[in-house]
């Protein structure tokens, strides 16, 4: 069941909130690009996901965009086909309770073609995003690219 539709500003965008419908132990998708892999000849298959996966878009209600993986379960879809395709090979996974242990929000923001989109807003320093990026796990992973917090 998708979470009760979150409140939008003038302009119709969503407005920055952490959403009571989305749990704690909820698991909350990052799709992955190469975009966002580096180079790193000491990690196995010679390349190795960068912070740059947890860069939040730019902009005045800018945040982390993810997908909410329970609603897309209910509705019977498998997550791991609905996150990946051509632009998105890979994705990490983590429970939302992470993102607010670093007193991040996690909303509910879907958009026209993505029911199950969510957004994770808040101060993304470069401490934050490295420890993101420990913390988070493989939901599909990228051949050839390692990943520190490796399977989950």
């Amino acid at each position: 069941m998708l979470p009760t539709p979150p409140q939008r500003d003038v302009n119709g965008d969503v407005v920055p909130h952490d959403h009571s419908e989305i749990l704690n132990n909820d698991g909350i998708i990052r799709r992955v690009s190469l975009q966002q892999v580096v180079e790193d000849p000491k990690s196995v298959g010679g390349h190795k996901l960068s912070s740059k996966v947890f860069n939040p878009s730019s902009g005045k209600n800018g945040g982390l965009s993810v997908d909410l993986k329970r609603p897309i379960e209910e509705d019977n879809i498998d997550p791991k086909a609905f996150v990946t395709n051509h632009r998105f090979l890979g994705s990490v996974i983590m429970e939302a309770e992470v993102y607010r242990s670093k007193t991040l929000m996690v909303g509910y923001d879907p958009k026209p073609d993505n029911d199950y989109h969510g957004e994770v807003w808040g101060n993304f320093t470069d401490g934050c995003k490295r420890q993101l990026l420990k913390l988070a796990k493989w939901f599909v992973p990228i051949d050839g690219v390692s990943h520190p917090g490796g399977q989950p």
